[in-house]
């Protein structure tokens, strides 16, 4: 099907049809429109398609709303519908936590972007809850945004509103992560690429009892692809995959420190570990430190994502770059090209990561067994 062919969004649809009756006055000032369920099953979308409409017809002046009573056409010439609103409309960006240098990052590239595009910006911290995310889906498409952002909780697999969303149309672009089976537009990094090469280089320093630490790999495309990435690596240099050396869950928060402990004291043959993301290797690093294992003279140690401050660290990480700032600002562009052409088609980006060397990585030593090892 050519681009030309395409339909526009769902909910420009229902636009159309709604000033198309009022320019016939066919609807006249102050008659009631009906319901949204009424208009949701007349048009086959969901409601959520029907706010959006009725959001943007509100802003539009087209039609107003009673608290309690309805939603009515308004005194409005028609002719001025079509002028360009001195201000684009909100561009709203939902983030399952703020509190690191990672999702800063990508705030601050997506802002950017929208900024010098004259849109401005709404965010909503969904507290890594997807109950809470799908409700703040809802609420910012009710109040009107042009567009949304969304970075997926974490080990969700599955979002109804986004969903939704997609197959009406509504621009949407999905940031950091993917969910398998829908088909939305997302950017995000190479996180399998990235752990492969990350792998690499541990091997070519001679490792081959390497550890993998990670969050709950179920559901989360960026962790199963980074765990993906780990095995790849392994089995390109014919070493076999050991699930000993692996931790992927930490049920309870407490447990963490005596997981990590255990695992480091029950394999000495392990000189590598690449932990998932920058909380864990930290913590790799603390532990190992209380243990007497020195970084990198017995351990090597690989993580995804930089943090602050780390350049004063006694030994700074050597760590997988995502250039985040780069990732917003690539969601940006995308929803805005998916806002300024409808008939756009999906678009799936995948940025490469790059390996920064440091100080925690080192040749292969063997490490002698602990005499705690097994308590």
């Amino acid at each position: 099907m050519s681009m030309s062919n395409r339909q526009p969004p769902l909910y420009e649809q229902i636009k159309s049809h709604l000033v198309s009756e009022m320019n016939s006055q066919r609807l006249q000032p102050h008659d009631k429109l009906p319901p949204e369920n009424e208009l949701s099953r007349e048009f086959s979308v969901s409601r959520i398609t029907v706010k959006k409409a009725l959001a943007d017809l509100v802003k539009a002046g087209r039609i107003y709303r009673i608290q309690g009573k309805g939603t009515f056409v308004a005194d409005f010439p028609p002719k001025t519908f079509q002028t360009e609103p001195k201000r684009k409309p909100a561009v709203a960006v939902l983030l399952p936590y703020m509190n690191n240098q990672h999702t800063a990052l990508l705030l601050n590239g997506v802002e950017r972007v929208l900024s010098e595009a004259g849109y401005s910006l709404l965010f909503a911290n969904t507290e890594n809850d997807q109950t809470k995310e799908e409700q703040k889906i809802r609420d910012m498409v009710e109040q009107g945004v042009c567009g949304l952002i969304v970075y997926p909780v974490d080990g969700e697999s599955y979002n109804r509103e986004i969903l939704q969303l997609t197959l009406d149309s509504f621009p949407l672009v999905v940031m950091d992560r993917y969910l398998r089976g829908i088909d939305t537009n997302f950017v995000c990094t190479d996180n399998f690429k990235g752990a492969r090469e990350g792998t690499a280089y541990l091997i070519s320093l001679g490792h081959r009892h390497i550890g993998f630490i990670s969050t709950r790999v179920d559901n989360t495309s960026s962790v199963e692809d980074r765990l993906a990435g780990y095995e790849r690596a392994l089995a390109d240099h014919q070493i076999p995959i050991d699930h000993r050396y692996r931790i992927v869950d930490f049920e309870h928060e407490g447990s963490k420190e005596e997981r990590i402990k255990s695992f480091l004291l029950n394999n000495p043959e392990m000189t590598a570990i690449f932990a998932v993301n920058a909380g864990l290797g930290l913590q790799v690093m603390k532990y190992a430190a209380e243990l007497g294992i020195r970084v990198p003279e017995e351990l090597s140690l690989i993580f995804f994502d930089d943090f602050e401050l780390s350049e004063f660290y006694s030994v700074r990480p050597t760590y997988i770059s995502q250039d985040e700032k780069s990732l917003g600002m690539e969601a940006a562009r995308l929803l805005i090209s998916m806002m300024e052409q409808p008939a756009k088609r999906k678009n799936k980006l995948f940025l490469p990561p790059k390996l920064i060397v440091r100080e925690s990585t080192a040749p292969a030593k063997t490490r002698l067994r602990s005499p705690y090892a097994g308590l």
